[in-house]
């Protein structure tokens, strides 16, 4: 596989993850230790939850190996998000995940909005990702439009159903010239590394870690599916066919 870039950063592990929903700042740690994980998205009001040293999500994070993303979790518009993007880069945050949801039953991005979102942040000089429907046109739109990488849903966010946008996500590895990050509906290890196979650069997950009865166990899970998803496809698997194979030869008795 190539090597994953995004912006000016390298990454060596595949898997991302997201911070809410953990019980405390001290099983996020230890989640964010047993994933290897070098990215983590962070809401804004997270991040300035406390003025007292050590209660901020900040605490659990150790920021000379993993990059910090905030995101724009509660915006309803690119008026909105583009507003906790300047916030976040006053205060030292350049890596900003879009995430503009205005129906609360679903959570599904608004297009029109993202891309909004994505070419003001961009003009920022942000290193923007933006979470998207699985529509092939938006993200090369996004992508256009200066995005780093695009971040398409598997399915709604929380749900843990998988890859129900697989055909789309097909089609967005295809096209893009920027990496493609499996965001949002990634419910277990397989489904991860189902997104790899695919073809997809990365993928991030949060419920389906936070959430579990294990989160630190869940998150290795997480980092070994997807590791072992990308050596697969270094190791250039046989191509599918219709018709039996044949491992062994068919005519010894002959």
């Amino acid at each position: 596989m190539k090597p994953l870039i995004i912006g000016d950063r390298r990454f060596k592990n595949r898997f991302f993850l997201g911070t809410g929903k953990f019980a405390s700042h001290e099983q996020t740690k230890a989640a964010l230790e047993a994933s290897e994980t070098e990215l983590v998205t962070v809401a804004l009001t997270r991040v300035h939850e406390s003025d007292t040293v050590g209660d901020s999500i900040l605490s659990a994070i150790d920021r000379s190996k993993v990059e910090v993303m905030l995101n724009t979790s509660g915006a309803r518009n690119a008026n909105e998000a583009i507003r906790i993007a300047k916030i976040g880069k006053a205060a030292g945050f350049n890596w900003l995940k879009i995430e503009i949801h205005p129906d609360a039953r679903y959570l599904l991005p608004d297009p029109v909005e993202t891309l909004k979102a994505v070419e003001e942040c961009a003009k920022l000089g942000m290193v923007v990702l933006p979470y998207i429907n699985a529509d092939p046109v938006l993200a090369r739109h996004c992508e256009d439009a200066g995005a780093a990488a695009v971040m398409p849903l598997g399915s709604p966010i929380g749900s843990n159903r998988g890859l129900r946008t697989r055909d789309m996500i097909e089609i967005i590895v295809e096209q893009s010239h920027v990496p493609v990050v499996v965001d949002a509906g990634i419910g277990l290890p397989s489904h991860a590394a189902e997104a790899i196979e695919l073809g997809a650069d990365a993928v991030l997950a949060n419920t389906a870690v936070a959430a579990a009865e294990d989160p630190v166990k869940m998150a290795e899970a997480f980092r070994l599916a997807v590791r072992a998803a990308e050596l697969a496809r270094e190791a250039n698997p046989p191509v599918a066919t219709f018709a039996a194979n044949a491992t062994s030869p068919m005519d010894i008795f002959k």
